[in-house]
């Protein structure tokens, strides 16, 4: 008798279970991906598991210059670049929604699968003078600084890409 009550509830927490976890399989908006049909990649960055960057030499002017693309197959071809916010490594999405987070104040055109975004340190430090600039002199340590873009696509869908960084080398 001790046997087969220990049997079934052995079975009704087995059913249960079974229950419960169903769910598990249907990801709600906040706790998936959310990635886009069409994904913005960056050229020529490097990156090692983190955020995308390029490396910005002051000694050469400290031009900065990002190049995104959109895979040809996709079908669509970029409109413009149509924000751009900037500024230390605390830049996010939402920066794109505060004025003061950005460094343009009009559209970037762009035509094809590619859109360029160029400044330089100088423009930047005019812009966001309480962002450090300076470069660290350590190569394991190096200084960064931010950039998230809201593209355009032709047919009006909007991406916001990753955040992409600049180390300032000396």
């Amino acid at each position: 008798m001790k046997l087969t009550i220990i049997k079934g509830f052995l079975l009704a927490t087995l059913a249960i279970c079974n229950i419960a976890c169903e769910d598990d399989l249907q990801y709600g908006p906040l706790v998936r991906d959310n990635r886009p049909a069409v994904p913005v990649t960056f050229p020529g960055a490097t990156t090692y598991g983190g955020n995308p960057y390029i490396e910005v030499s002051t000694a050469a002017g400290g031009a900065i210059k990002f190049t995104l693309s959109i895979p040809s197959s996709s079908g669509r071809t970029i409109k413009e670049i149509t924000k751009v916010a900037a500024g230390a490594t605390a830049i996010n999405a939402g920066s794109l929604n505060t004025t003061a987070a950005l460094i343009t104040a009009t559209p970037i055109p762009a035509s094809g699968t590619t859109a360029t975004f160029e400044t330089t340190l100088a423009a930047f430090r005019a812009k966001y003078p309480a962002v450090n600039v300076t470069p660290t002199g350590n190569p394991l340590s190096p200084r960064e600084i931010a950039f998230i873009f809201l593209v355009t696509l032709d047919d009006g869908t909007q991406i916001v890409t990753q955040q992409v960084r600049a180390r300032i080398l000396a």
